[in-house]
């Protein structure tokens, strides 16, 4: 997630350098308080979009997942299949089926999933996907499943691009499965989860999220509708506003002792997302809280500090915009 993937390793996108605040960090985070047993989870239900063309996958072996506290593993390519061994049809996977998540609890005492896209560029309104992944956590932070998608995004990957994710346009174009398929299926497994009310943590969100709205445009598709979502991004912003130096997702999983192994693969920056989330959520009590509320929260949240930003910017630039809409910008 360097600079060829998004603009939040440098707070904005690169057009701004973000300001230096006053002086006020705070002491370093504790390690994370891990919650109860997660709870159980009945086996998956297949629910499906349809989409042309997409291929049944077959029945694979479930893959081992990475253990609490460790980072997911680098592998992109087709989801996985549920523990049972029972075929896809696409990715359609509900791992929650009748599990109920209680809307009136705080976020961390429920299972949440983590989500991240690695892409063509900076610019969410263009950019492509090239990978993209969902880790399912339990409670206690232990990895329940993951899904893994490479895509082809028919378009030239800038080098860039490549060095900071490491996949070709040569490499995208060979292993990589069609954009609409994995937009799908991508939007398949969102939607089982939000319609469950787990929370799909993102670090960033706007820019994934607007990345994601523009290729279901692109293909013809339907966005599931984006609640709840919980951005460490944001969260941190509200909570510790006078920290000093950038925000990125390796610069904060430093300060609060997140292990973030493989940077910059979609796997890794997922799980470290949730990681991180959970640290700040152990930090700062405002934030263990439903997920619903906290996600309506961080819209004024997210507009206030664009709304600042922007404010700082227009002292050399009067004609500077930063865009505050969140969890999804619109189309220009």
């Amino acid at each position: 997630m360097a600079s060829a993937h998004r603009p939040e390793d440098s707070d904005q996108p690169a057009l701004f350098d973000a300001p230096t605040p006053p002086a006020g960090a705070g002491d370093p985070a504790p390690e994370p308080a891990l919650p109860g047993q997660p709870a159980l989870f009945e086996a998956p239900h297949v629910n499906s979009p349809q989409v042309d063309a997409a291929p049944t996958a077959p029945a694979e072996p479930p893959r081992d997942l990475a253990p609490h506290g460790t980072a997911a593993p680098d592998v992109v390519g087709s989801p996985q299949p549920p523990a049972t061994g029972a075929p896809l049809s696409g990715a359609a996977v509900n791992p929650l089926e009748g599990t109920l998540v209680d809307p009136d609890s705080s976020w961390t005492d429920g299972p949440r999933a983590c989500f991240d896209l690695e892409t063509t560029g900076r610019d969410p309104q263009q950019a492509r996907i090239v990978t993209a992944s969902v880790v399912l956590v339990s409670p206690s932070g232990d990895v329940l499943r993951e899904w893994e998608w490479l895509a082809d995004p028919e378009v030239e990957i800038p080098e860039e691009a490549a060095a900071v994710h490491g996949v070709s346009t040569e490499r995208a174009r060979a292993e990589g499965r069609p954009a609409a398929e994995v937009t799908a299926e991508l939007d398949d497994v969102l939607a089982g989860l939000w319609d469950h009310g787990v929370p799909v943590l993102a670090f960033n969100a706007a820019y994934d999220l607007t990345v994601l709205a523009r290729e279901n445009e692109r293909h013809g598709l339907t966005a599931p509708a984006p609640l709840p979502v919980l951005d460490p991004f944001v969260l941190n912003k509200q909570v510790h506003r006078y920290r000093r130096g950038k925000r990125t997702l390796g610069a904060l999983c430093e300060e609060y002792g997140v292990v973030l192994d493989a940077a910059h693969t979609s796997a890794a920056d997922a799980l470290a997302t949730e990681r991180l989330a959970t640290a700040l959520a152990t930090r700062f009590a405002e934030l263990r809280q439903p997920a619903a509320r906290l996600h309506e929260q961080q819209i004024g949240w997210a507009a206030e500090q664009a709304a600042s930003l922007q404010e700082y910017f227009r002292r050399k630039d009067p004609a500077a915009v930063v865009d505050g809409t969140w969890p999804v910008h619109p189309r220009p």
